[in-house]
């Protein structure tokens, strides 16, 4: 090795060494001495991190943090009730928590079952966003191989996705319990597939009714529905918790509590975790390192992507969770002062060692748009492994794999992030929800954006309810007349100038036999005429399906 390697070698040693993070009650390391900022650089950004820690105090104290809706937010709260503003907040908690573990509790006894059978076998969890991600994370991460209930999830308004699950549990449906998780009530995805399995059960002769329970805010459209029809249970969902931070609340806690997953170590884990990250210091603040990291990777405006990489087959969906915490959070088009700054941090990745072999190739030598986040997990297995060859085993390989993927990344100067925990628990989940939340956090108040609003989303599902009013109007027109129409004539006799949208409207209703009949050559939309089918006695058909109100 020529002696600048040598020194080299010794330079990134030291630099490890000094940018190494350990915590030793929860055992985990953070490394970001592969991201190339100097002591100059994080010097610069102290006076920033210093009002992003006063921030975040002051969001833990219950400041309005989510001033478009007046709304506290808590979620840190959910793992030390202690710190709530209020006694009848930490009340409420604390409440939940018991509810949880009573209901749970009752279910693996027998003492609350469906009617035809002493024991729930399965559970059917409906929800969308952070009321499914969560939830799945944690399913995928740490239920048993032979759990008390097997989990199921419906995260979708598509109707064969809906089919599959349900066929699927069909011979056990009578021994399904369904959480159905929405804030509102009111979210068309969470509420169609909560229509879609009621009926299901209808049609087999059983009364979804026994076999339902809630997760809702309070005086919810579902919670009435819930409480009106007799549901089974029905915990809270609180106003103050957003849904990409809802996994250790009721909308997390009762589905991982359903599979024996235990959920008080999970609350144990962030709980320590966030001790950790209040510290007011970069160096001894797990989550600051973090957004050190971010930061400067992406210029403080997020020009790099963030590729997650977790080298344990239970992490694979950390990945598709950080997603939305990550990219929900940060993705704003304004900051606090109304600037426009396009904002954000694009989030990707999968399972280490499986998928290195799809896109590592072109995270070394490709565009370097990138900082990798590596996820390492000590433990091998429970319990020894063979030896595949002398003094090596499968564990070993996985290892080697990680620390030559993140060499061979550096060498040609491709940045990365390495968070290592001694084992996939309960506990170090926790501690990597609440690792990544104080991070978002953080990171918002130092480029100073809302982490903790989303108009972008409720822009995307308004368009969505003009789209369904706007087939509701063709509809009407088509039900009206007698004769065929172009698109241009049906979208001006529906009061719109969208006859793009009109197009996909009526091919959509026609491909699933809604009544709807295009005639004429598909390539060339313009030349269509669109009309319903014929009664067979000279006239149209009065109805076409409309959607449901919402």
């Amino acid at each position: 090795m020529r002696e600048e390697e040598i020194m080299d070698r010794a330079l990134l040693w030291q630099r490890y060494q000094d940018w190494l993070y350990y915590h030793e009650g929860m055992g985990l390391y953070l490394d970001v001495s592969r991201i190339g900022f100097d002591d100059a650089f994080v010097e610069s950004l102290r006076p920033r991190f210093a009002q992003a820690f006063k921030n975040m105090a002051e969001l833990e104290a219950g400041a309005i943090a989510n001033p478009d809706e007046q709304r506290m937010v808590g979620h840190y709260w959910l793992r030390d009730a202690d710190l709530a503003p209020t006694p009848e907040l930490k009340k409420d908690i604390l409440h939940t928590i018991e509810q949880v573990e009573t209901f749970v509790h009752k279910v693996h006894a027998g003492e609350i079952h469906p009617p035809r059978a002493p024991k729930f076998t399965d559970v059917l969890s409906l929800g969308i966003g952070g009321s499914a991600l969560g939830p799945q994370f944690v399913a995928e991460a740490l239920a048993t191989d032979f759990p008390p209930l097997n989990i199921h999830f419906i995260d979708n308004t598509d109707p064969e996705g809906m089919d599959r699950i349900l066929n699927r549990l069909k011979a056990r449906l009578a021994t399904t319990l369904v959480i159905t998780v929405s804030k509102s009530g009111g979210t068309p995805d969470t509420r169609n597939g909560m229509l879609e399995v009621k009926k299901f059960y209808q049609d087999q002769g059983l009364n979804f009714t026994q076999h339902a329970v809630a997760v809702t805010g309070v005086g919810s459209t579902l919670a009435k529905l819930a409480e009106a029809e007799g549901w089974l249970e029905i915990f809270p969902m609180h106003d103050w918790v957003g849904g990409r931070t809802s996994e250790l609340s009721a909308v997390g806690l009762l589905p991982a509590a359903l599979q024996g997953i235990a959920v008080r170590e999970m609350l144990n884990g962030a709980k320590v975790m966030d001790q950790a990250t209040r510290i007011p210091e970069i160096k001894q603040n797990p989550a600051a390192l973090l957004t050190l990291a971010w930061y400067f990777a992406g210029n403080g405006r997020g020009e790099k992507d963030m590729v997650v990489l977790p080298y344990k087959d239970s992490l694979l969906l950390f990945s598709r969770y950080l997603q939305q915490l990550v990219m929900e959070s940060l993705g704003k088009e304004k900051d606090l002062a109304g600037k426009v700054v396009y904002q954000g941090i694009a989030v990707y990745g999968n399972k280490g060692s499986t998928d290195q072999h799809a896109y590592v190739q072109q995270l070394r030598e490709g565009i370097a748009n990138f900082f990798a986040t590596f996820i390492e997990v000590l433990e091998d297995r429970k319990g020894p492994s063979m030896e595949i060859e002398p003094g090596v085993t499968t564990g070993d390989y996985l290892s080697g794999f990680l620390q030559g993927t993140r060499e061979a990344l550096y060498e040609n100067h491709r940045s990365s992030v390495t968070v290592t925990i001694p084992s996939v628990s309960p506990f170090t989940i926790g501690a990597l929800i609440a690792l990544y939340e104080r991070a978002v956090g953080l990171y918002a108040f130092l480029v100073n954006i809302n982490a903790y609003h989303q108009p972008g989303v409720e822009a995307g599902k308004k368009a969505a309810a003009q789209i369904l009013d706007l087939q509701s109007s063709v509809s009407k027109v088509l039900a009206q007349e007698s004769a065929p129409l172009s698109l241009e004539a049906l979208a001006r006799k529906a009061g719109t100038d969208q006859i793009e949208t009109v197009y996909k409207i009526v091919r959509h209703l026609a491909a699933n036999q809604r009544g709807v009949v295009l005639e004429g050559d598909r390539s060339k939309p313009a030349q269509l005429k669109v009309f319903l089918e014929s009664t067979g006695q000279g006239r149209r058909q009065d109805v076409v399906a409309t959607p449901p109100s919402r």
